[in-house]
């Protein structure tokens, strides 16, 4: 790919665009193209068309997408599927249409079968029922894997798609109705180590930058202030908020889940890094990794995984937070594993290079800087 290269990057300020967009700044692309969602929404296809006719760009990155946790997806699962493959479906036709030969798709993990041998292969993928918790979510993935797949045999683009494991790292979602475990985890841990020390004019900072912290876990924050000695104060929160004070819970951060399901984290620098690779790679090289599932598709992920349980202790140790830990068992755990195999992308010669440890610290750090 040549350094003059016009690469519309679709989904910039996200977590995963915005670590692609930064990799290929830094990496002396100067030719870089954004709308941010004010300006152009991918949903609608009259503005995506009209975008890539007057743009001419020659290369698309799409990386934006509606994601979120199991929470998310249970919730609203009709603007998963919708949104998401509205976002695959104009971008990809449209830049078809005005002439664009490539294009990197970003997809998920959650494409493969629950129930799928581990690690999981390119080649897995529809070969059995999805993950019910996030299935709207996957099809829209699948559907752009697909999609790329079709055009490519159709009309000789060069259409491809990653699908990286759990991502976590800077510009990462911490809504604790929407966001992903580790980031949810990071500031849950966070919130407690607050309130075991009574600091609630933070904990209001912290929600003011991000997001409203709910009602239930409000509760927990309150009984562990209250069981360290702290119940007074002008920023202790207006106890109508947690419903009734007899009624609070045991002083500790509550989790949803068991704890035991095992999943790969990958930090979203390594995921950029792994997709600036797929996208210089020459086409006879990439064609022939993915001649046995016959999809233009690599995965990306870090090679090993952990419980639920393990990621908890580690991402608590690492703030200093000693609260005890609830597992709420009548809440959803999800698919029991996750582990790609990653076999292909290593023996194109790529390899992740960011431990988890050191890159939930890395990430915390960057998570403090924002309050």
């Amino acid at each position: 790919m040549k350094k003059n290269t016009r690469i519309y990057v679709a989904g910039h300020r996200g977590m995963v665009g915005s670590a692609i967009f930064s990799r290929l700044q830094a990496e002396g692309y100067p030719n870089l193209v954004t709308r941010t969602h004010e300006e152009l929404d991918l949903t609608d296809q009259p503005a995506v068309q009209d975008f890539f006719q007057k743009e001419r760009v020659e290369y698309v990155v799409l990386a934006a997408a509606k994601v979120g946790g199991i929470h998310a997806n249970n919730a609203y699962p009709a603007e998963f599927i919708y949104q998401n493959i509205m976002i695959e479906a104009n971008v990809i036709h449209e830049a078809y249409r005005a002439g664009v030969k490539r294009l990197l798709f970003l997809g998920s993990s959650c494409i493969y079968p629950k129930e799928a041998k581990q690690p999981m292969k390119e080649e897995y993928l529809l070969t059995g029922a999805l993950e019910p918790s996030n299935e709207p979510y996957a099809i829209a993935k699948i559907a752009g894997i697909k999609l790329c797949e079709a055009y490519n045999r159709q009309y000789g683009t060069l259409y491809r798609a990653v699908m990286p494991n759990n991502l976590y790292g800077p510009n990462d979602n911490y809504d604790l109705e929407n966001s992903h475990v580790l980031p949810a985890l990071i500031r849950k841990f966070h919130l407690a180590q607050l309130a075991a020390r009574g600091d609630w004019g933070d904990i209001k900072k912290d929600e003011s930058r991000f997001g409203v912290i709910p009602n239930d876990f409000m509760a927990c924050l309150v009984s562990i202030s209250k069981a360290h000695g702290h119940d007074t104060g002008s920023d202790f929160p207006d106890f109508s908020a947690v419903n009734d004070l007899e009624m609070l819970p045991d002083p500790a951060v509550k989790l949803w889940g068991t704890g035991n399901p095992y999943r790969e984290f990958v930090h979203v620098n390594d995921m950029a890094d792994a997709c600036l690779f797929v996208m210089c790679q020459k086409e006879e090289m990439f064609d022939s990794l993915c001649s046995d599932s016959g999809l233009p598709l690599v995965n990306i992920g870090y090679g090993e995984d952990l419980t639920i349980r393990e990621l908890a202790t580690l991402i608590a140790d690492i703030i200093g937070c000693k609260i005890r830990i609830l597992w709420d068992n009548s809440k959803p755990d999800g698919t029991m594993r996750k582990l790609l195999d990653t076999s292909k992308l290593v023996h194109l010669g790529w390899k992740p290079s960011i431990s988890l440890k050191e890159g939930i610290k890395h990430t915390y750090e960057w998570y403090l800087s924002q309050i």
